[in-house]
């Protein structure tokens, strides 16, 4: 008796994903929940969990495979029966064994990829290499790919070398099992060692010459994963590492080459997508916003007693938003073929910054939220994106965007519109300006407000009479209590 472990719902418009790691091999023991792989999709890493305890019979999709939802990953067998009969033995290898020499071949590289570029080589001949561990990198026109060793031993030949064109199946080394490493061996003690964090992480601080053992894993029982590894510094150069000699054009210390992670390269993907996709124009204005920080000096210690968390500037923006959203709707739309959806609710986006990248959290039904509801899930929102704990489900659907390039000094800029959205508004410093009030100069607090929109479905009319609902409703806050 079987169960199948299957690709898990990938959320709104995301179509597949590529099977990052497995942390277990066939024939090894899971208990229920224990996590088993992890998926790469264009927004985040899904984490997969075993859906019931037993021995992992088979894995169907190996590492680096393109998935699409409710596809087959593994099966796993009830008892220990089944080891014999679903063993790795008795499953398909995903590398042929010929002679003493394990054959390390090719991928699959997904739907409609039919060859890859060998990126680079993480060992070379004559290392000791160690059961999935990363060997190379391809590289396709949509993802790169690890290869890991399909098994323990001596890398015997490199077949496949940096910058080959390859395809599904051929051969890019051979890993000899035959010669066995003596005890004194300081790469074989190694091969002893257990994998328990994340290969990609273990690749990671390699690279970076940092100590596994002074990083925290936010992965299961304390797993590092590869965006721990990502958020981990690397440690100052001491002087005694330090080089007399000139320095060469391979290996500058004014240089460092580090490979864009998964995140990195599809939000340039995704920002280019609409760019070449949007009619995007940007309208600016600017707010007063001495009428709400009088409110939050007046109401910040009440505020944070009864609700248990700071009044902040980002309620106010989120309130201001949804009503002048609910007067201009067609900058809460969304162009689908040639139709136009409008949305009777306002999933709001506020964008975040985390250590490996933007991301965007969802606000669900914001228009219905009061300020306490508000300020309490962006504090939630904010903290999860930064230990790296955002699921997709959280930053999915969203039908408008908030960017606050302010908090990094930002003064004025022209944000990026989140597809299929058509709409986002950019916050900006708040500084001390000289302003006509009543006939007379004065220094108040001002805040340039910038919306970027898509001119194939909101017009310019319809740009500008939302900032100034967005202008209005700051400089008067009591509009956001009256809905006017």
């Amino acid at each position: 008796m079987t169960t199948d472990v299957r690709v898990p719902a990938l959320g709104e418009s995301v179509a597949e994903a590529v099977v990052g790691t497995w942390y277990k091999a066939a024939g090894d023991s899971v208990r229920a929940d224990e996590m088993l792989c992890e998926l790469e999709t264009d927004k985040v890493s899904v984490e997969v969990p075993a859906p019931k305890g037993g021995i992992l019979a088979e894995i169907v999709a190996s590492e680096g495979q393109t998935v699409v939802p409710n596809a087959l990953l593994a099966t796993i067998a009830e008892g220990s029966a089944a080891i014999a009969e679903n063993s790795p033995k008795a499953s398909p290898p995903r590398s042929a064994e010929a002679g003493g020499e394990i054959e390390v071949v090719a991928p699959a590289l997904g739907e409609s990829v039919s060859e890859a570029t060998v990126a680079n080589w993480s060992k070379s001949e004559g290392d000791f290499v160690k059961s999935d561990e990363t060997l190379c990198e391809l590289e396709t026109d949509k993802v790169t790919l690890e290869v890991p060793a399909p098994a323990s031993g001596r890398l015997a030949a490199i077949v496949a070398s940096g910058g080959s064109t390859v395809a599904p199946g051929d051969i890019l080394a051979r890993i000899s099992r035959a010669e066995a490493p003596s005890a004194g061996d300081g790469e074989a003690a190694e091969l002893r060692k257990d994998v328990e964090n994340a290969p990609s992480a273990t690749r990671i601080l390699a690279e970076r010459g940092i100590d596994p053992s002074g990083v925290r894993g936010t992965g299961r029982d304390g797993r590092v994963m590869k965006e721990d590894a990502l958020r981990a510094s690397k440690p100052a150069e001491t002087a005694a590492s330090a080089s007399t000699e000139a320095p060469t054009e391979a290996h500058s210390p004014l240089e460092e080459r580090v490979r864009m992670t998964t995140l990195r390269r599809t939000i340039a993907k995704r920002l280019k997508e609409s760019q070449n996709t949007a009619a995007i124009l940007t309208t600016y204005n600017e707010a007063d916003m001495s009428g709400i920080m009088e409110i939050r000096r007046e109401y910040r210690d009440l505020f944070l007693k009864k609700h248990g968390v700071k009044l902040g500037f980002m309620s106010f923006f989120v309130k201001a938003c949804c009503n002048a959203l609910e007067e201009v709707p067609e900058v809460n739309a969304e162009i689908d073929g040639s139709d136009i959806v409008f949305k009777k609710y306002v999933h709001m986006g506020i964008a975040v910054g985390s250590p490996t990248g933007l991301v965007v959290p969802v606000l669900r039904n914001a228009h219905a939220m009061g300020f306490a509801e508000i300020e309490n899930r962006i504090a939630d929102a904010g903290a999860r994106a930064r230990d790296g704990k955002l699921t997709l489900a959280d930053m999915q659907g969203g039908t408008f965007s908030i960017s606050n390039g302010g908090i990094y000094g930002s003064l004025m800029s022209s944000p990026i519109i989140n597809p299929p959205q058509s709409g986002i508004l950019g916050m900006h410093k708040i500084q001390d300006r000289p302003v006509a009030v009543g006939g007379r100069v004065e220094i108040r607090p001002m805040m340039y407000l910038a919306l970027s929109y898509d001119h194939r479905i909101v017009d310019g009319k319809g740009a500008v009479t939302f900032l100034v609902r967005v202008k209005d409703c700051l400089e008067d806050p009591r509009r956001l209590l009256m809905g006017v």
